[in-house]
């Protein structure tokens, strides 16, 4: 074995069973998942019964009002499928009217960055089309804990202290609903949130007299996308309110562009790497930066692979500051598909390969697939002087006092004794990401900061497209028939985690808690996708445990090392089935004792 040995001893055992498994971000979305499948729903009825539990339980790292992507399979049809909860931008959501406002980026927090929200219509989709139960008991436990309450993690306090001068100031509606009685929550106190609570049940409510579950489902839609939630948030957002530039702006979402968005499902982009098929969402989000990773190092031997070794760490690193240019030159709504075609073939990728030298680059160098120019964003190391930056995400997010976040969300994995399995990935919408609907009991989210108020850009802000999410849950295929779904939190770091999983499970041999478990890393050298967007040429950041000699070794090669906590980066889930035996297994991240995985 050419890998470093994984440690005996793991921070929990990789389950093992039969039945079904649930693993998620925090332990109260991954027990209600369990719990439907306890009581004969499938792997998609608890899959969302989960994610409306982490939209209360993690209001830091997701919302109604945020997004998400997915990918999953049916025990009927193998064939992975990407399930679209990316919102698009608002019709009036054009460069010029940002420009207007005196932006040269979209801002990382308030009405403005908002684009339609696709989360909880995404979600309803699945249902009607993959679930089997009804609307009002999948969405019983996350009303049960809206209304009645929960233990409140302590990063959620955190969170609400980093921004608790803007609330006071700026915000008053968060901080009515955040800071009752002006209070910051600690960790373990009980909070409720009464409005969201209401909120569902209307909703719910709208499909009583339906005559179907589909039905019933449709109508939940219709209120959502074009009754009184798309109205409250609308109309409570035409008013000026600061946003994280330091200056006060009205959103210019309306109605009509809620109701103009309805989630649905696209092909799933894939590649094969040492006998796995790799299944991504397209260009639209930052999936496809995964399988040209792992194009590019499919062509090293499998000793250059090791994320514990020097030699391993450099190799991924430098892969991954090529691809991840790519993704800042190529991807975006308006990608073109003959582009991505390029990007993931054996010859570009050998020719990528050829720039990795045993030297770090602190070069942005995308390429030029089939000879095309390649657009570069800009290339700031500094932030505005409206906003005292901080480090990069390292495994928590980055909040500022503005509202800003850099990174971070939720995931969710679930596989049934059926077959049917689903990786997804919901975010945005965070409780500091614009003010609070009072009567909703949520805020919108952020998401259009990842574009570019530049026409040139393959990400440019254009009104009615998706922005580019950085959301890339993954799901793995053997011969046809899927094996694996696995995702992370993270922003920029999604797929560089995953990376490290999947180099450590398929090359190294590693059992899904091992991989997890192991010392990550990350680069920082390309713009970030979260506001204010700066890089840091040949930035690299580990955890300290992968070994002091490692961490000198890549200071030698030239990367500028930011060594992290020791348990620090990365919050991988991961849930799978053995098609041959049927045996189940699932995992999940210690850091931060929040994940968990459950099952039998």
């Amino acid at each position: 074995m050419s890998f470093t040995p994984p440690t005996e001893n793991t921070t929990r055992p990789t389950l093992r069973g039969t039945f079904g498994m649930t693993a998620s971000t925090h332990w109260l979305a991954s027990a209600t998942g369990q719990s439907v499948l306890e009581r004969g729903g499938n792997a998609f009825d608890a899959a969302v019964a989960a994610a409306f539990v982490l939209h209360v339980v993690e209001p830091h790292l997701n919302g109604p009002g945020g997004d998400m992507t997915g990918v999953f399979a049916t025990a009927q049809d193998p064939t992975p499928v990407v399930l679209n909860g990316q919102g698009p931008a608002p019709a009036a959501a054009t460069i010029g009217h940002y420009r207007a406002e005196g932006l040269d980026t979209v801002p990382g927090a308030g009405g403005l960055a908002a684009a339609v929200p696709g989360a909880v219509d995404a979600w309803m989709v699945l249902l009607r089309d993959h679930g089997t139960w009804e609307p009002a008991d999948v969405l019983d436990p996350a009303i049960g804990y809206a209304r009645d309450g929960h233990p409140v993690v302590g990063r959620v306090g955190t969170t609400i202290a980093s921004v608790a001068d803007l609330f006071r100031e700026h915000w008053p509606s968060s901080a009515a609903l955040w800071m009752p009685q002006g209070c910051i929550p600690q960790a373990g106190d009980v909070v409720t949130n009464p409005a969201w609570a209401r909120t569902l049940e209307r909703l719910v409510e709208a499909g009583k007299n339906a005559g179907s579950r589909v039905e019933r489902i449709e109508a939940f839609r219709r209120e959502w996308r074009e009754g009184f939630v798309a109205r409250e948030a609308v109309e409570f957002l035409r008013t000026p309110h600061r946003h994280s530039s330091g200056t006060d702006h009205a959103a210019v979402l309306e109605t009509s562009d809620w109701a103009a968005f309805s989630a649905g499902y696209e092909e799933a982009t894939t590649i094969e790497f040492r006998g796995t098929t790799v299944a991504k969402t397209g260009p639209f989000g930052q999936g496809p930066v995964l399988l040209q990773a792992l194009r590019i190092l499919d062509g090293f031997d499998d000793a250059d692979l090791d994320p514990s070794t020097v030699r391993g760490a450099h190799t991924v690193l430098e892969a991954l500051k090529l691809a991840l240019a790519d993704r800042d030159a190529w991807y975006g709504s308006a990608a073109d598909p003959d582009v991505l075609r390029d990007l993931l073939s054996e010859e570009y990728a050998a020719a990528r390969r050829a720039l990795i030298t045993d030297r770090a680059s602190h070069e942005f160098r995308p390429g030029s697939p089939g000879g095309r120019t390649p657009h570069v964003p800009p290339l700031r190391t500094d932030a505005p002087s409206a906003v005292g930056v901080g480090e990069p995400t390292v495994g928590e997010p980055t909040v500022e006092s503005t509202g800003t976040t850099r990174g971070d969300t939720c995931h969710v994995d679930v596989v049934d004794r059926w077959g049917n399995v689903v990786s997804a990935t919901p975010s945005g919408g965070w409780l500091q990401s614009s003010p609070a609907v009072p009567d909703l009991g949520f805020c919108l989210g952020s998401r259009l900061q990842m574009t570019w108020l530049d026409e040139d850009s393959p990400s440019a802000l254009r009104p009615g497209e998706r922005p580019r999410t950085t959301l890339t849950p993954t799901l793995l295929l053997r011969d046809g028939v899927p094996v694996e779904a696995v995702g992370t939190p993270g922003g920029d770091q999604q797929d560089q985690w995953q990376l490290m999983y999947l180099l450590r499970t398929l090359v190294g041999g590693y059992e899904p808690q091992q991989a997890i478990d192991a010392p990550a890393l990350h680069t920082t050298s390309m713009p970030g996708s979260f506001w204010p967007r700066t890089w840091t040429p040949g930035g690299a950041v580990v955890e300290g445990r992968i070994g002091d000699d490692v961490i000198a070794g890549l200071t030698e090669r030239g990367h500028v090392v930011t060594r992290s906590g020791d348990w620090s980066l990365g919050r991988l889930t991961c849930a799978g089935r053995d098609p041959e035996t049927g045996v189940l297994h699932a995992a999940a991240n210690s850091r931060g004792a929040q994940g968990y995985a459950v099952g039998r």
